[in-house]
């Protein structure tokens, strides 16, 4: 595909050096529930990376925390080796974060674990170079405030090793956004964000006017899908779904927005595609913004 332009909703963005569609795929979904273990359908899970692809989706985003691992050997599986230019797949990972028997996501972001986790997410995609690595800050409750030098630096050290394209940051707070630009330059943020939960407004509006990517997680509510009266009416009238709109929403929210729904099913990822490319009226938009206000 010429990645000048794409036939997925919202055309496309300049991240890093790479031209990637706004619509991506997010590929946390893949593996057991609650992000632990392997998926109930294996074949079914590689079907889905081999259907983004094919539709024209070139920006994944994924992490070896993720299973643990289990959805970077997914993506290895289905799709290495990766195509090469102008097809190329943009792979983003993020480090920060490990795994516990629990399932939960303790911290993990001292030099030597951020050094231990780039190169256990090369061996498992198989790459030499990873094209972009998030750092994520803060906890499972969202971003919390403290310093991310220490941390940032430790991947612009691997940046100039050169196991590292581009890098972002996740899960941040705005002063944390500015620290880390004041060391070198990021290419995205990657928040939560989505029609119930836009404290990131502000954040969002500034990143777009310096050219850096706005990458919402849980852009659909995460575990707890968005359930609002509003969403429902609008839905309704378009004869839509709910998760369509949101994602419609996201999409005509500023252009520095990238997609990255996740889902295990082809069916629905179908779906997540034409959803997003939904046209909403001004009325639609601004009965949509009153949910997070």
């Amino acid at each position: 595909m010429d990645t000048s332009s794409t036939p997925l909703p919202g055309g496309t963005w300049t991240l890093g050096d790479s031209v990637v569609p706004r619509f991506g795929y997010g590929a946390m979904q893949l593996s057991g529930p609650w992000v632990m273990g392997p998926p109930a359908d294996h074949d079914g899970a590689l079907a889905v990376l081999r259907e983004a692809v094919s539709l024209g989706i070139t920006h994944i985003d994924t992490s070896d925390a993720y299973g643990p691992r289990i959805t970077n050997e997914l993506i290895r599986e289905a799709l290495h080796p990766y195509p090469a230019y102008p097809e190329s797949l943009f792979i983003a990972t993020k480090v920060g974060a490990t795994r516990d028997a629990q399932g939960g996501w303790p911290t993990a972001r001292r030099p030597e674990d951020l050094r231990k986790q780039v190169h256990e997410n090369l061996t498992s995609l198989g790459v030499e170079t990873l094209d972009l690595v998030n750092m994520r800050m803060g906890d499972a409750q969202g971003p919390q405030h403290g310093s991310i030098t220490e941390a940032f630096a430790t991947l612009v050290g691997l940046q100039r090793e050169g196991l590292i394209r581009h890098l972002g940051v996740s899960n941040v707070t705005a002063e944390q956004v500015a620290e880390a630009r004041s060391i070198a330059p990021i290419v995205c943020v990657q928040n939560m964000y989505n029609l119930a939960h836009r404290h990131d407004d502000a954040l969002v509006d500034h990143l777009a006017t310096e050219g850096i990517a706005y990458v919402p997680f849980f852009p659909l509510g995460g575990f707890t899908p968005l359930q609002s009266e509003a969403l429902s009416q609008v839905a309704n009238r378009r004869g839509a779904t709910p998760m369509s709109v949101a994602l419609a929403w996201l999409m005509r929210r500023s252009p520095n927005i990238l997609l990255i729904p996740g889902t295990s099913s082809v069916a629905h990822l179908r779906e997540n595609i034409t959803g997003a490319g939904l046209s909403l009226s001004d009325a639609d938009v601004a009965e949509l913004d009153s949910i997070g206000h």
